[in-house]
């Protein structure tokens, strides 16, 4: 069974086409026109093994990060269903050159996050820092999962948020996988 869906998001602030395949190559076609916004969904779908596929347009920058966000985390559970047979947990500590980052994921369906990326200016590139904040909480949420994102230090922000978006597609890959000895996803039944 293919592992996929398309979710779109039109509001008066921003238009928004999400496609995911979760066992894929890790290919991206990220077409925001914010940059490092292009680049984390690049980073994302690279070590995560997701085919990702982003079409946006917005009047605000903030708007446009937020609502792929949004649209990313809801069809990627959208493609896992129900969630049956996955591994559920993913982890992973990922280093890029100064920079160390933890990242713990448990899609429950109990949304929760905590973000420390321990960015020291205003923006990266052509993303505010409070909108990085942001984008990992909205995805957190709308994902349906439980997200810890933890840069433990680091010096060039560029680095910090790469190794965090790093941590996370190894961790969302390990999670997403399935476990053939699951039999249930929890000691409730469901999740």
């Amino acid at each position: 069974m293919e592992r996929r869906a398309t979710v779109e998001r039109r509001t008066l602030e921003s238009n928004i086409f999400v496609d995911v395949l979760l066992d894929g190559q890790g290919t991206a076609k990220s077409k925001t026109n914010i940059k490092f916004l292009d680049h984390m969904i690049a980073t994302l779908a690279t070590h995560s093994m997701m085919d990702v596929v982003v079409e946006a347009t917005g009047d605000l920058t903030h708007h446009i990060v937020e609502d792929v966000a949004l649209t990313l985390g809801s069809a990627i559970s959208k493609a896992l269903d129900n969630r049956e047979g996955i591994k559920r947990f993913g982890y992973a500590v990922i280093a890029m050159d100064d920079a160390l980052s933890v990242v713990s994921v448990d899609l429950v369906k109990r949304p929760y996050a905590i973000v420390k990326l321990k960015i020291d200016g205003p923006q990266i590139e052509d993303i505010a820092k409070e909108d990085i904040y942001h984008f990992f909480r909205s995805f957190a949420f709308s994902l349906e999962s439980t997200m810890h994102v933890l840069v433990l230090y680091g010096e060039n922000d560029h680095h910090k948020v790469e190794a965090a978006t790093k941590a996370l597609a190894i961790s969302l890959r390990q999670a997403m996988s399935f476990d053939e000895r699951r039999r249930q996803a929890s000691v409730k039944g469901t999740l």
